[in-house]
């Protein structure tokens, strides 16, 4: 049982996706198993019915970052394809040739991704590629590689990464013959330390980091956008200090409904050096007027705020009278939109750049929507209303009108 990998693996993105694919590509976290999924693929390719029987596959490439990586990681490392065979099928390992060798004849060859034209010649009825996000000439190594898979009825490749935008796995994702696995770090649990996720999770918290390299999640960064996770990022932090001023900006939907708009609302704070502190994304998304009217009052007083800000573009006097309906004496001011979006965030874009603004914990969709929020951004993602919300807090704030003497501990 402990060489039956089909038994044991985790069913999900470990487990090769039926169809005609050429590409297989296993996104997932920093642990979460995929050089183990890796190992496992390449010997059911070569392996036969008895150890010196031939497999499905013979003529095999072996691709990471670097020689080393391929040999201490995907080779030889604990979850490498020696590690995973049983004594009468484990390849031998010919260093002089940097070359896999079975007992039935099978081969697999490393190659180092910093030389891609080492991929020259050489063919292929299979291929396994590990961390390709990492890697530096990673379109010429895939594109070298590619040529060269083309022994057998239907060559094949897998990759196994932690995802990072880069422009070859955007391509590989966008290609039609590649099918995508994936799993965060969390799903091979069983097989990590204990204390591990929850000492990730204490220091990484929801950031971008940690949803790309242990959510396994593949992020963007739309070109031009005005914010940039990195950035986000370095300016995070667990706790604000004393806080001068706060408010609750909101950004109306014009309608309700499952496939509305979301009504965008922001709390933020500043404090006596005049660095805007983001509290909390209170968004809902299909309320009702009156619902959202009713959190914003909520959160006014949960957050013993000094204002609401709301847009008044859409809903007029309306906003005002939901709002006053609810509580008439709340501090409350309408502000209406004579510019476009794009040119109404840039102030408060570059206010991040200087670093006046700064997150408190992390706030995953409204960071996701800043990240595509640019000249670039896709049309088809809807109103950009969390970044809208976020825009008049921080503009609000950084005008500094009426602001109070008493300071409040978040």
């Amino acid at each position: 049982m402990r060489w039956t990998f089909e038994v044991w693996r985790l069913a999900g993105h470990q487990s090769p996706p039926p169809g005609g694919w050429r590409t297989w590509v296993i996104l997932g976290g920093r642990g979460a198993g995929k050089t183990r999924a890796g190992a496992e693929w390449v010997r059911s390719l070569v392996e036969g019915g008895t150890p010196l029987a031939a497999g499905a596959r013979s003529r095999l490439a072996l691709v990471g970052e670097t020689f080393d990586q391929v040999r201490e990681v995907m080779i030889e490392g604990p979850s490498g394809i020696r590690a995973c065979s049983p004594p009468d099928r484990r390849p031998e390992w010919v260093a002089t040739r940097r070359l896999l060798r079975w007992p039935n004849g099978a081969e697999a060859q490393a190659f180092s991704a910093s030389q891609p034209e080492a991929l020259r010649g050489p063919q292929f009825d299979a291929a396994w590629c590990d961390e390709l996000a990492k890697w530096r000439r990673g379109a010429a190594t895939w594109d070298n590689l590619g040529l060269g898979l083309r022994l057998g009825e239907a060559p094949q490749a897998l990759v196994t990464t932690t995802p990072r935008r880069t422009p070859l796995l955007k391509r590989l994702l966008e290609a039609g013959d590649t099918v995508v696995t994936r799993a965060p770090t969390e799903a091979n649990a069983a097989n990590l330390a204990p204390e591990f996720l929850a000492a990730m999770e204490r220091q990484f918290g929801q950031t971008g980091f940690a949803r790309q390299e242990l959510g396994g999640e593949l992020l963007d960064d739309v070109e031009g956008a005005l914010w940039s996770r990195a950035a986000l990022d370095a300016g995070r932090a667990a706790k604000a200090p004393p806080l001068a001023r706060i408010v609750v900006a909101v950004d109306p939907a014009a309608t309700s409904g499952a496939s509305a708009d979301s009504c965008g609302m922001v709390v933020a704070g500043i404090c006596a050096e005049g660095v805007v502190w983001v509290l909390a994304d209170l968004t809902v998304q299909g309320a009702a007027p009156l619902a959202w009217a009713r959190r914003a009052v909520d959160a006014y007083h949960e957050w013993q705020a000094d204002r609401v800000v709301a847009e008044v573009n859409q809903g007029g006097e309306m906003v005002e009278a939901l709002i006053r309906q609810l509580d008439p004496e709340i501090a409350y001011t309408g502000v209406s939109a004579s510019r476009g979006k794009l040119a109404r965030a840039e102030p408060a874009a570059m206010a991040y750049e200087r670093g006046l603004v700064r997150h408190v914990g992390s706030f995953p969709q409204l960071e996701d929507q800043m990240c595509a929020f640019g000249p670039k951004r896709d049309p088809r993602e809807g109103s950009p209303d969390r970044v809208d919300a976020l825009v008049w807090a921080v503009t609000e704030l950084r005008k500094g009108e009426d602001a109070r003497p008493r300071v409040r501990r978040i």
